[in-house]
């Protein structure tokens, strides 16, 4: 048997399993949450039909796919977001009116 580069008995097959990488928390996670609060606060300024679902997506990642109110971040991101979007929706209906305002 060859025990060449890469031939040897003790090279993984898997190299990216659960024991060597980890489990997707911690840092990442916080860091989606304060990714989605810094989208949803801008959505309401700017690009908020943009902006709201990525608020939205970014907190929702964040919180792991589930509803957790241990992260404060993600679940604030989440809802100014849902809020940008119906602004959005709002704005956008209000811009095909003949007035040309808000409503």
């Amino acid at each position: 048997m060859m025990t060449g580069y890469g031939n040897s008995s003790r090279t993984r097959k898997h190299p990216r399993s659960r024991g060597r990488m980890g489990s997707r928390s911690g840092p990442d996670r916080a860091t989606l949450g304060i990714i989605g609060l810094v989208c949803a606060i801008a959505g309401f300024f700017v690009l908020g039909i943009i902006l709201g679902p990525a608020a939205v997506v970014a907190g929702w990642l964040s919180m792991g796919r589930r509803w957790a109110s241990d992260n404060i971040p993600a679940v604030v991101a989440v809802a100014l977001g849902a809020i940008d979007i119906v602004l959005a929706f709002v704005w956008l209906v209000g811009q095909g009116t003949p007035g040309n305002g808000f409503f």
